[in-house]
């Protein structure tokens, strides 16, 4: 009996290090669109990776489930939606259940040697048990070469030339050759953006930076021909959303999830391919799929709880109908919107309407053209294709059709001839939201009490709420006819049906006038959010002096959700605070949390006041 268990041991090594098993090299990079030269993109100079895309396979309609890095990598890892687990806000500090791992803990059981070099970015308080279970390496020094003789490998390596710091002019320019260089005054602009110098610049230098990354890939994937691993090696290149730039990079437009993927097969294995070498694939691909597709291309299980799906080796799954897309708070930004896209239509759902895609962004501001696309658009100085992105407010629903629009620049959700690719999208998406539990609609604060009162995790926490009643609450808003709806909904049993219905009624603005009372008794909530909602709409419409000082003592809580969420309300709220102007530089100067000091930084510097002023006493010493 020894020696049968041996000889199954000896057989199970074997087929783990044998030819049969690849190895897999993925090269990501940051925030950059399809705009290469495999892509169509005339000005690119990408050899490197257009030779890939010519001996691989180029997928042409692969979308992020956020246009943002830390909620998308989220889902890339686990293989599960982050709405669903309270990952979706940058810099999320939710804990998962035991059961949700890193994709790659499945690939070391099996054998694979592991390395992630090196961001991580996971975004949940469990971040370093993933990184722990994952990855065998994980620094700037992790490489398939510290892996045992003969080991299979699946290795990392992501690059940060193209992520949207890189685009300021502040920071150094990339690092390639200068023939290699854009000249800002051939650039093509896209049609969103004004002809100025700063857009020039800009895209010159996004270009610039693609071609940076695509000298990166070439070193990576000369390495691995010099190591004699080509021809082993199933390579993968995809960037983690869409361009850091204006109208890309946090927004639910294909410019802001749509992302070029390439898969190569050496010949080994390009049985596995869905096409010929050089094809392109037109197959629905959300990122979160690349974990259940590594799983099934190695013939291992998918976990039943990954919802990602595998589209290729022996448990692909049937194709994709629609891929869904989710923006939540980034940074001070408070925001909730939803997209679902089929291969020609893209619906997108505001929650928060009354909300500029342009609203101030204190890290995105540093980028000169963001600022004058701001300025010019308080001059009335912008068309209507570049007010979809500038407009002070967005549209409740956006629905494009991708093949006649590519930049989705009109709008076709009140067009009756679109109305049943509107209303099926629609159906789709909120389905989607209840079917997945979408718990984007929990404020972080209320998400947070709600696990410290369990002890569990999110998912398990919110079990109870009434989500069909939160998620109708949220469907109003932005619908004619609502207030009254609103006003009585203030007095729901569960929290955050009040606060979607305060959301109701400040987007409602001037309409919102018969629900005044029904405001002033919600100051007295006893759930924060709801109380700085109702604040913000009583100060916006009715310049309410207690409202406003409501607003300005929760700048001295505790929580710093809350104090996050008091400051960008008051930030936003603009000239109409300046009665508690010391009340927000006290704040300022107490307050460690870096978004809520962004938000109040910019609230004074609005009400004309650049720094803080020293006190006479100050002055003195």
């Amino acid at each position: 009996m020894k020696h049968v268990h041996l000889l199954a041991a000896l057989l199970v090594a074997a087929a783990v290090h044998g030819a049969d098993k690849p190895n897999i090299l993925w090269i990501s990079c940051e925030d950059t669109s399809p705009w290469f030269g495999f892509c169509g993109e005339k000005q690119a100079r990408t050899p490197n990776l257009d030779a890939l895309a010519r001996a691989g396979v180029y997928y042409n309609n692969v979308f992020a489930s956020a246009p943002v890095c830390a909620p998308c990598r989220y889902a890339i890892i686990t293989g599960t939606y982050a709405t669903g687990y309270g990952t979706q806000r940058l810099r999320s500090e939710f804990a998962l259940p035991d059961t949700i791992r890193g994709f790659p803990s499945y690939l070391r059981q099996a054998g694979y040697y592991c390395s992630n070099n090196a961001k991580t970015d996971y975004n949940t308080s469990d971040e370093k048990r993933l990184i722990a279970e994952s990855w065998d390496g994980c620094s700037a020094e992790a490489h398939y070469k510290n892996r045992k003789p003969g080991q299979p490998f699946f290795s990392v390596f992501n690059f940060i030339e193209t992520h949207q710091s890189r685009v300021f002019e502040q920071t150094r320019s990339p690092l390639i050759d200068p023939a290699e260089r854009h000249n800002p005054d051939t650039v093509t602009l896209p049609p969103y953006y004004p002809d100025t110098a700063a857009a020039r610049r800009t895209m010159a230098r996004v270009q610039d930076c693609i071609t940076a990354v695509d000298t990166r890939a070439g070193e990576i994937l000369a390495e691995l021909e010099q190591e004699g691993l080509k021809d082993d090696t199933i390579v993968f290149f995809w960037p983690d959303h869409g361009q850091g730039i204006p109208r890309g990079k946090r927004t639910l437009w294909d410019t802001g999830l749509k992302v070029p993927l390439i898969v190569y097969f050496p010949e080994k294995y390009r049985h596995l391919a869905p096409t010929a070498p050089g094809g392109t694939c037109d197959r629905l691909v959300s990122l979160m799929d690349l974990g259940p597709t590594l799983l099934s291309l190695l013939g291992l299980k998918v976990p039943s709880h990954m919802q990602g799906r595998s589209f290729l080796g022996k448990a692909a799954a049937p194709p994709r109908e629609h891929v869904f897309g989710a923006r939540d708070r980034v940074d001070e930004v408070l925001e909730l919107s939803r997209s679902v896209r089929d291969k020609r239509y893209l619906y997108v759902r505001n929650f928060m309407p009354d909300l500029s895609w342009n609203q101030p962004e204190t890290f995105s501001d540093q980028l000169d053209l963001r600022r004058e696309i701001t300025q010019l658009a308080a001059a009335g100085k912008l068309n209507a294709d570049q007010l979809t992105y500038a407009a002070p407010t967005k549209p409740v629903e956006e629905l494009y059709d991708t093949d006649t629009d590519p930049w989705q620049l009109k709008n076709l959700a009140t067009d009756p001839q679109h109305r049943s690719a509107l209303e099926r999208l629609r159906q789709a998406l909120r389905g989607w939201q209840l079917e997945h539990r979408d718990l984007g609609l929990l404020h972080e604060w209320q998400a947070a009490l709600l696990c410290a009162e369990t002890g569990r995790p999110l998912i398990e926490a919110a079990a109870r709420i009434p989500f069909e009643r939160i998620l109708d609450t949220a469907w109003r808003v932005g619908q004619q006819g609502q207030v009254g709806e609103f006003a009585k909904r203030l007095g729901d049993s569960d929290p955050t049906v009040r606060y979607w219905a305060a959301i109701g009624l400040r987007v409602a603005g001037p309409e919102a006038a018969s629900a005044k009372a029904a405001l002033q008794k919600a100051l007295r909530d006893n759930s924060l959010p709801v109380r700085i909602e109702a604040a913000g709409v009583l100060v916006a419409q009715f310049d309410d002096s207690e409202a406003l000082e409501h607003l300005a003592s929760v700048l001295s809580n505790t929580d710093d959700d809350a104090v996050v969420h008091a400051a960008r309300t008051l930030q936003l709220l603009g000239e109409k605070v300046r009665p508690v102007l010391p009340r927000l530089r006290e704040g300022l100067l107490r307050t460690q949390n870096l978004y809520a000091r962004w938000s109040l930084q910019n609230a004074i510097a609005s009400m004309a006041v650049n720094r803080l002023k020293p006190s006479p006493q100050q002055r003195t010493t």
